[in-house]
């Protein structure tokens, strides 16, 4: 049991894909600021993640799949996994619009690299759902992908060890849609060092 609890979740890779930072607040310091945005995608989710099993065609699909790697250490849920024609395809649910980072590429390869080891077979693509535009991302499990997925792992074990979070990040548009800025404070916190380190070096 002790060892279960070692398991990291892995939708947290998704939050260290987007800012090592964030995924600190939320992984290690519990933190979480709900707004409207969080409310909305626990509501989406709520209805579109009803447990359960119904057949499609040239196979089945599965609603909130518990997966799990013991390789990695993973365990999590996936939203939807569908067998079909011999194929493992995991699907991930997102509240809002494709966006320009890798985290949901991420958090779904995460779940693709559990299945892999669960059912012994190899997972070649998944799909990413976006509820604000109704559409679905097609995502290649790339070697690529597969690696900075692992690398994002091994980031999540060292940063859940240190005694405070990392510093902020410099990429300000994402900052700018995280429900964490208000806590974070990334230009407050990245202004209060410049001025110790030019204070540092007065002092010198």
């Amino acid at each position: 049991m002790e060892e279960y609890l070692q398991y990291l979740p892995l939708a947290y890779l998704n939050a260290l894909e987007y800012c090592p930072r964030r995924f600190y607040y939320e992984y290690v310091q519990g933190e979480m600021i709900v707004n409207y945005h969080v409310l909305k995608g626990a509501e989406l989710h709520d209805v579109a993640d009803e447990p359960g099993m119904e057949s499609i065609e040239g196979g089945v699909r599965r609603r909130r799949l518990i997966v799990w790697s013991h390789r990695l250490k993973l365990t999590g849920i996936a939203d939807l996994v569908e067998l079909s024609n011999g194929e493992l395809c995991p699907i991930e649910y997102k509240k809002g619009k494709m966006g320009r980072w890798l985290n949901d590429h991420v958090q779904l390869c995460a779940q693709a690299l559990c299945l892999e080891e669960m059912f012994g077979q190899s997972v070649r693509y998944g799909y990413v759902f976006y509820f604000g535009s109704a559409r679905r991302q097609r995502v290649e499990f790339t070697p690529d992908l597969r690696l900075r997925t692992e690398a994002a792992v091994a980031e999540a074990r060292q940063l859940a060890q240190l005694p405070s979070p990392p510093p902020p990040i410099t990429n300000y548009n994402k900052c700018r849609d995280c429900s964490l800025e208000p806590m974070c404070m990334p230009r407050e916190v990245r202004t209060l060092r410049r001025t110790d380190a030019m204070a540092s070096l007065a002092d010198e």
